[in-house]
């Protein structure tokens, strides 16, 4: 867009470009938008006013915040800051709200109902304004807003300017524009550069808006405009529209002005009543004056999808943003393969069969050639972080699984989706088990919640396999799955320790363990814990503990009554375990470091790890998986208690001494993600699994084959990056290559040689599988050669039969 001249004695505003952008609170009291691709907008609000504000996609970030100033004779006040704060959801599972707002000196009231109009990329704000002392005549009252066009609140430029005749507020970035308009007429306008010149300065100042500064250029920018209370007698509405040109962000607000709020609020309240009537009825009772918790969480979970796509993002915000600036470009708002999936499976709880299944195409439109998924993306796929987490490329087969057994798939439909399968397993095997980062993304090595995922995604796979007709793939994948679930306790469970000698048990499943050669035992084995306060430090495996270990029972490898697991659940009370007011809640680990640093400054690369609610609804399967319903309700309730006052569960809880200049209070939340959308999902999933008396998400292969059953021995299998060198004797041993080779091989010291082909397993490894079950004590002498490349191997290779 050309700007538009400016008129006579028009300034530049001082203070260019500003000071550095931050993003806002990551405490958010609600979230939403519109159900369908019409609206592609979304809206956060926190302390009373709008803060981040995303179009037109959920991965872009355009508005830090957009809230309300009032003045007077000598007064000034800003109802972020100098106001009580309510929020109040118009309709059980509908995400509009009431905003009120008043003032703590007790002269006005700001009333606000926040949504998106369902046609058109516009955020609607209905204000009503009511002085509580004195009159309308008494105030004026002043729109700020805060572009931060597209991720980032540098190189914006804001202006005033009408469209069409129509006076406005615009601003644009990053090929991105946006433009408020409202119904009353605008007294006053300015742009400014935040932190110098723009409105709240000036206000705050006793000077009114500077009506001279009329355009800020390239900066962090701020609009700001003062609405006529008395040409609507205290009501006002206000659009805020957005669009790849000025122009089309003010012809979106401006027909969504002329619409009014009353149309768009029925269409918005239909179209969620409809979505609503569509799940199943796990509400809980409740007062009806009270939150409906089962509908808030639905609701967060499908305000966070891209109804185009079937993507959903892991929250509405960036976690500490108040202190995060543009080097920060993804926040919560990216796409986790882990959070999807897990976020698919409580839509699929809840009975959104259509919504989970877009979740399982998007997926497989995003799968990496070589059949991972990356750590996170943008919602076109674009990684943001490449680290690789095995668990993520196993969910989405589970997810396939899932739908399947719930005839959300049906077996005429599974053709489609082998390919993806075929690829994740295939990377599985050639990659796993061990993982280059943990589910927290921070360690690498043996995890048993990773190592639980992945088996329980090798099975899904095979019978994917089995149902494609392909049985010897099919038998290969069972058998790795089988011989990694053989190996489990050898790589993840420490005995003799000096916490299981305090505790008198027999030992635990650790955190997570090293996957190096030289690693002998978990006693010797030191894992780095990051993000500490204190600076980098070290851990030895053994006293490493995690409820991840729980992914064990939930995903169906041993049984809730298994001996090693209760000692497991032993060790995790002991030491990760609080019992507040609201209830109990567990840490990630020991010596977390994820969290706000001591005294409750935000957490900034350095901290101290907090309490988790997801980590309640997880022990809470757990205690139903081992037949304990009560105690699987109670924990329900503490998860629930740890909401915000809107019904928003939290990423981390405030685990310490009330903070209040900071908002921090014990058991409130914390100022990490708010809400986080893999904990609404396993609150629904626990809902449904109460309801059912069953852990909803167990994938029934792992069960089956490792719980109420026992396979018999698989191969022992040997590879490269994995040189065992002890088998047990009555072992078929299994070498597995990376390429076609021949294993040249003996058992008397090479007096007799026998030569053995390798098979293409379909799956990236090439296997030759040795006669050797009948074998006594001894050793077996083999060596490799390389039939693509015409090469031996420059060793010989050892495995002592014992």
């Amino acid at each position: 867009m050309t700007f538009p001249s400016l008129p006579p004695g028009s300034i530049d505003p001082p203070g260019a470009p500003g000071i550095e952008p931050r993003w806002t609170s990551s405490d958010k009291s609600a979230v939403g938008t519109a159900v369908g691709p019409a609206s592609p907008v979304w809206f956060t609000a926190s302390h009373g006013i709008l803060n981040e504000i995303y179009a037109p996609r959920l991965d872009m970030a355009c508005v830090r915040d957009f809230g309300f100033i009032v003045t007077g004779d000598g007064y000034f006040s800003e109802e972020k800051r100098d106001a009580d704060h309510r929020v109040q959801a118009i309709e059980d599972g509908v995400p509009a709200f009431r905003l009120i707002n008043t003032a703590r000196d007790g002269r006005y009231r700001i009333t606000k109902t926040i949504l998106t109009d369902p046609e058109r990329e516009v955020v609607l704000q209905e204000v009503r304004f009511e002085a509580l002392i004195g009159g309308l005549s008494d105030y004026q009252l002043h729109a700020l807003v805060a572009p931060h066009l597209v991720n980032g609140g540098a190189d914006n430029t804001a202006w005033c300017s009408d469209f069409k005749g129509r006076p406005m507020l615009f601003a644009e970035g990053s090929g991105r524009a946006l433009a408020v308009a409202a119904s009353v007429p605008w007294l006053a306008r300015s742009a400014g550069y935040v932190g110098f010149s723009d409105g709240w300065q000036t206000l705050s100042r006793g000077e009114g808006l500077k009506e001279e500064y009329r355009c800020a250029v390239s900066g962090n920018v701020a609009l700001s405009g003062t609405l006529d209370l008395q040409a609507g007698q205290g009501r006002i509405l206000v659009a805020i529209g957005f669009g790849a040109q000025p122009e089309e962000a003010a012809f979106r607000a401006v027909l969504s002005l002329e619409q009014g709020i009353e149309p768009a609020l029925r269409y918005y309240q239909s179209g969620w009543r409809e979505w609503q009537a569509g799940l199943l009825a796990l509400d809980e009772p409740h007062d009806p004056n009270q939150l409906n918790r089962y509908r808030v969480s639905t609701s967060v979970l499908a305000s966070h999808r891209d109804d185009a796509s079937g993507a959903i993002i892991a929250s509405l915000s960036i976690p500490w943003g108040f202190n995060k600036s543009d080097d920060d470009l993804g926040g919560y708002h990216l796409v986790w393969t882990r959070d999807l999936v897990e976020t698919a499976g409580g839509l699929l709880a809840a009975g959104a069969k259509a919504d989970a299944r877009s979740v399982l195409d998007y997926l497989s439109a995003i799968q990496e050639a070589d059949g991972h998924w990356v750590q996170n993306a943008w919602l076109d796929g674009r990684p943001y972080w490449n680290g690789i987490q095995m668990d993520e490329t196993a969910f989405p087969v589970l997810l396939y699984d899932m739908l399947l057994r719930a005839g959300v798939i049906g077996l005429s439909e599974t053709g489609r989706y082998v390919a993806m399968i075929e690829a994740a397993a295939a990377y599985i095997v050639t990659n796993g088990p061990a993982t280059q980062q943990d589910r927290w993304e921070e360690d690498a090595g043996y995890s048993p919640f990773t190592l639980a995922v992945e088996i329980a995604g090798l099975l899904a796979a095979a019978d994917a396999m089995e149902a494609a007709g392909r049985l010897p793939q099919a038998q290969y994948l069972r058998e790795v799955a089988d011989g990694w679930n053989e190996r489990i306790e050898e790589w993840t469970y420490a005995s003799d320790t000096k916490l299981s000698r305090r505790l008198g048990i027999d030992g635990y499943y650790v955190r997570i363990a090293t996957a190096a050669e030289d690693v002998s035992s978990l006693g010797r084995d030191f894992i780095p814990i990051r993000n500490r306060d204190d600076g980098e430090a070290v851990l030895e495996a053994d006293l490493l503990i995690s409820p991840d270990a729980l992914a064990l029972v939930r995903f169906g490898l041993r049984a809730a009554d298994d001996p090693r697991i209760l000692g497991t659940i032993a060790a995790i009370d002991a030491e990760l375990r609080r019992d507040l007011p609201t209830g109990s809640y567990w840490y990630r680990y020991n010596d977390d470091g994820y969290g706000e640093r001591v005294g409750g400054a935000p957490f900034a690369g350095r901290g101290v790890g907090r309490l988790w609610p997801l980590l309640t609804g997880e022990r809470a399967h757990y205690e139903l998986a081992a037949g304990r319903r009560d105690e699987a309700q109670r924990l329900l309730a503490a998860l629930e208690a740890s909401a915000s006052d809107g019904g928003l569960l939290p990423e981390q809880i405030w685990d310490s001494d009330d903070v209040p200049e900071r908002e921090l209070f014990l058991g409130r939340p914390s100022g990490s993600a708010m809400p986080l959308v893999w904990a609404h999902a396993e609150h629904i999933k626990l809902l449904r699994s109460i309801r059912d008396g069953v852990v909803f998400d167990m994938p029934p292969q792992t069960f089956a084959r490792y719980v109420a059953a026992k396979p018999g021995r698989p191969p022992f299998a040997w590879r490269l990056n994995a040189k065992r060198t002890r088998m047990a004797a009555g072992r078929k041993l299994r070498i597995e290559l990376p390429e076609q080779a021949l294993v040249h091989w003996s058992t008397d010291g090479w007096a007799t040689v026998v030569d053995s082909h390798t098979h293409d397993t379909g799956f990236g490894t090439y296997v030759c599988d040795l006669p050797t079950e009948r074998l006594g004590p001894g050793t077996i002498l083999f060596t490799i050669f390389w039939t693509n490349t015409q090469r031996w191997e420059d060793a010989d290779f050892k495995i002592d039969v014992v």
